[in-house]
Order: C-alpha cells, then sequence, then structure tokens
C-alpha cells in the first residue's frame, strides 16, 4: 500500500513529543555510527564500507517494502528527482570519506554540520513557506555555538591540503542539505519513505564502489568478528532502519526543524567514542549539550 499524499501543512510542521523523541534516538543511533566506521576500518576501507552497506541495505529495504505490499515502481513521477537524491546522498560520503583524508575529524564535524545552514536558507528559496523568523535563526546559531564549544574554533590550516578537506566537508554538508530539499520540494515528498531511501542506495552504491575503485581502497584480508559487528550494525540499524524513518519524518514535518536537531549526532559521536573507544572528552561537553538544547527549544517553539 502506498504513502497517502502529505498534509498541505507538513512543510511547516514542529515536531511533537513523539517525533522529537525518535529523532533523539536517531542522532544516538548515528553517533554510534561513527565509531562503527572507525571499528570497521582496520580491515573495510570507508569507501568500500559505503559501497557494502548501500547495496545490502537496498536489498533490506526493498525486501521490507514488498513486505509491505508497497508499489515501488509507479509511475508517481518521482524517477528524476529520486535519481537526483540519490546521486546528491552519493556524492556527500565521497567528500566526507574522501575528505578525512586531508583534514581533521574536528574540523570535519564542524565544516559538515553547515548543513542545517544550508538547509534552511535553500529552504527559503525551494520551501518559501517555511522560514525561519529571528527566533530560529537564534536557536540555530545557538546550538552550532554548541559545536564550537564541543569541537573548538577551527585553527588555521598548516597544510594546504587541509583546506582541500576543509571545503570537501562544507560541500558535503551543502549535498546533505541537497538531498532533504530535494526530497521535500519534489514529487518525492509524495512516495513512501522506503522509496525515498531505495533511489538514493541504489545510486550511491555503484558511485561509492567506482570511487572506491578509483582511489584504491581494497580489502586485504577477511574482515574479522569486530569489523562484520560494525558493518552489520551500519547496514541493517543505521541505513535499512533510522535512515528509512528519517526520511519518513522529514515527509512529515518541518525539514529546518529537523535538520536542527541533527547537531545532536556529534555530541553524542563524541560520548560514544569517550564509552567504546575511551577517547577523551573535555569539560566543556556539558555547556556545548546545554547550548545545542536550548537552541533546539528556540528552533521548535510554535511560532
Amino acid at each position: 500500500m502506498s504513502q497517502q499524499p502529505v498534509a498541505p501543512n507538513a512543510a511547516t510542521r514542529a515536531l511533537d513529543p513523539v517525533a522529537a523523541a525518535i529523532v533523539v534516538v536517531l542522532c544516538l543511533s548515528w553517533g554510534f555510527n561513527q565509531v562503527a566506521v572507525k571499528l570497521a576500518l582496520h580491515d573495510v576501507p570507508p569507501l568500500i564500507q559505503g559501497a557494502l552497506r548501500s547495496t545490502a541495505a537496498a536489498i533490506l529495504v526493498a525486501l521490507w517494502a514488498k513486505a509491505r505490499g508497497q508499489a515501488l515502481f509507479g509511475r508517481d513521477h518521482s524517477l528524476w528527482p529520486g535519481l537526483a537524491a540519490g546521486a546528491a546522498f552519493g556524492i556527500e560520503f565521497i567528500l566526507i570519506y574522501q575528505g578525512l583524508l586531508y583534514t581533521t575529524a574536528t574540523r570535519a564535524v564542524l565544516f559538515i554540520y553547515l548543513a542545517p545552514f544550508f538547509v534552511v536558507l535553500g529552504g527559503r528559496i525551494f520551501l518559501p513557506v517555511d522560514r525561519f523568523n529571528l527566533q530560529q535563526w537564534i536557536g540555530l546559531g545557538l546550538a552550532f555555538a554548541g559545536m564550537l564549544v564541543a569541537f573548538g574554533v577551527p585553527t588555521p590550516a598548516l597544510d594546504p591540503r587541509q583546506w582541500l578537506g576543509d571545503i570537501m566537508m562544507a560541500v558535503a554538508g551543502a549535498f546533505w542539505a541537497a538531498t532533504t530539499l530535494i526530497i521535500k520540494a519534489s514529487k518525492l515528498n509524495r512516495a513512501s519513505s522506503e522509496k525515498v531511501m531505495l533511489y538514493q542506495l541504489v545510486v550511491s552504491a555503484p558511485m561509492l564502489a567506482l570511487a572506491a575503485w578509483v582511489v584504491g581502497d581494497k580489502v586485504v584480508r577477511w574482515p574479522d568478528a569486530l569489523a562484520v559487528g560494525s558493518m552489520l550494525y551500519q547496514t541493517v540499524w543505521v541505513v535499512s532502519i533510522t535512515f528509512v524513518i528519517w526520511f519518513a519524518l522529514i515527509l512529515k514535518y518541518s525539514a529546518n526543524r529537523l535538520s536542527a536537531f541533527t547537531f545532536l549526532t556529534p555530541l553524542f559521536g563524541v560520548a560514544a567514542g569517550h564509552f567504546v573507544l575511551g577517547e577523551p572528552m573535555t569539560g566543556a561537553f556539558a555547556a556545548a549539550v546545554v547550548l545545542v538544547a536550548g537552541g533546539l527549544v528556540l528552533v521548535n517553539r510554535a511560532k
């Protein structure tokens, strides 16, 4: 059974408590996903991880949609925006994986999480009914300030290649925003969330595989149990389940408000790195959480 058309107020709908709680769980899952990627790196290079998880997740999502009786090949005029969303999704991850070769993880987080600003700015053109007011812009800035407190203001790059990595991360954030805007502003907003996800997986899988081949990534040994477990977490839970839920929320609620919640993800990533990998956590982390939480309250308060 296909998904019903979105309600007229879906472009501006604020998150209710249940939706907000779901988004927090999603961001928590994505924060742990950063750790999962690291845990598999010793056996599976990042671009190959991306190609494998997109391929396997596409099969799982397609089987789930078939089990629910959803029509995936109906003529709903979503093909071209679906291909565009898939290409943006693939380019985003290629830039992230390759950008990390040139810049630090800390700088990468700050530049990637310009994405919510890109969504709000792009929404002024493509989603004109969902414009932030001054209070919401302040909230968005407050949440980003939390990122700066948690990760620190980027120091001037000593290696010229670091600027290349920074630019790649910022552009990755722009493509992340583009994916969100394409879905919200096109015929994809009347497709099921499973179909929206499948477009991205089917298009991105060969893109990531080709990128892995171009840069020479290869698996030199059979992955151990830790790497396999981390890949299963990424593929089954993160991509096949949480991403589908995320796109279902994008179809139902304000894309601008949802994007602001993603500032929680790197904070959860820091916490996951501390508890799972023993990475250090600074005393400023608590202040960062307060700033991000305060910013989200301002963003999501009813106009």
